[in-house]
């Protein structure tokens, strides 16, 4: 009977926001306190963190991309990002990545920023809808962009990195597709890096998509 009623006060209150007050700003984020109910109908404060720089009308704060360089003759490569981000104090393996400008749409985005990190062109193969980053501390949101890369043509063979006005300083490490766990892993213990979650989850999952199902043992009776 008190399960039910627990249920019941779940399913009658709806989680809202009353409201959000700047702690602090800065060109890049901003630090707010968000007053809300939760599903009990409690009052409660979360502290949380914005971007200052989402275009109004924009569907998301940024795209992540997911670049396959494919070559004649060579196994099928992801071209990833090194780093060094101050949050953490060290270097971090990642996707190319960045912030929608202007009116683009997340497709242009997701090419120009491979183009600025990497100096590849490639062919968008398909966008993600907006996702999360890091739901428990941001409303940061972004695109994932497929993204194919012709190594066989001109323009690839020796791709130029074209950093923006806000210049990075990045490393470009291609990797096997068909051995993108392992090899990541080989990174972090050589160079002692961090993997954006986003890596190690792709990674995780072209290994996962490529073992042969647990089998059950057979079971005696």
């Amino acid at each position: 009977m008190e399960n039910n009623a627990t249920t019941e006060i779940l399913k009658s209150t709806r989680p809202s926001i009353l409201k959000e007050e700047a702690i602090a700003e800065r060109k890049w984020v901003k630090l707010e306190q968000t007053t809300y109910v939760d599903p009990s109908g409690k009052t409660r404060i979360w502290e949380t963190v914005k971007r200052t720089t989402k275009k109004e009308g924009s569907s998301a704060d940024g795209v992540s991309v997911i670049p396959v360089l494919q070559r004649t003759l060579h196994y099928d490569c992801i071209v990833l990002v090194k780093q060094f981000r101050p949050p953490i104090g060290g270097y971090c393996l990642e996707f190319p990545a960045g912030l929608i400008e202007g009116n683009e749409s997340p497709e242009s985005a997701a090419l120009r920023e491979l183009e600025e990190e990497t100096g590849y062109k490639g062919d968008v193969v398909e966008c993600s809808p907006a996702v999360c980053l890091d739901p428990g501390l941001t409303n940061c949101t972004t695109h994932i962009v497929t993204v194919t890369i012709n190594g066989d043509d001109a323009c690839n063979t020796r791709p130029m990195q074209k950093p923006g006005e806000s210049r990075t300083f990045v490393e470009v490490v291609s990797l096997p597709k068909n051995d993108l766990l392992q090899r990541i892993e080989e990174l972090v213990a050589e160079d002692h890096v961090l993997v954006d979650a986003r890596v190690y989850a792709y990674a995780l999952a072209l290994k996962h998509a490529t073992q042969k199902p647990l089998q059950v043992p057979f079971m005696k009776f």
